[in-house]
């Protein structure tokens, strides 16, 4: 009786945590400048928070103006001592609606990616 119910659990937790590991993707948690947001003062940077660690190297951010214009600086990074947070720097912005879109590869090579908008405030 012990014999098949140990079985019946061990299958269990085998098949819960394939399920975790499968759905372990770096989703975005925050962004700055916000997700739908309007800011007062152009920002240097996007900075966007993932749920874990992300590859600089294959990910992207590009930031383009309301012509379609890509206004970013450079390659993304991780910010200072979190890996799980990918910057890109803009130049001074004038005001308007920009459109940033990113591309993460998380650490255990699992791909994300995704869009969102924000204006400065004139």
């Amino acid at each position: 009786m012990l014999k098949p119910m140990l079985k019946t659990v061990t299958v269990l937790v085998g098949v819960l945590g394939f399920a975790a590991l499968a759905e372990a993707h770096a989703r975005l948690e925050s962004a700055t400048p916000p997700v739908g947001g309007t800011v007062a003062t152009a920002p240097g940077q996007v900075a966007i928070t993932f749920s874990e660690a992300v590859e600089p190297a294959f990910s992207a951010i590009e930031v383009t103006d309301a012509t379609g214009k890509r206004v970013d600086r450079g390659k993304p990074h991780n910010g200072p001592g979190n890996g799980s947070v990918l910057i890109v720097d803009l130049p001074a912005l004038p005001p308007g609606t920009y459109a940033v879109r990113w591309r993460a590869v998380s650490v255990d090579t699992h791909k994300t990616q995704g869009n969102y908008r924000f204006t400065v405030a004139p």
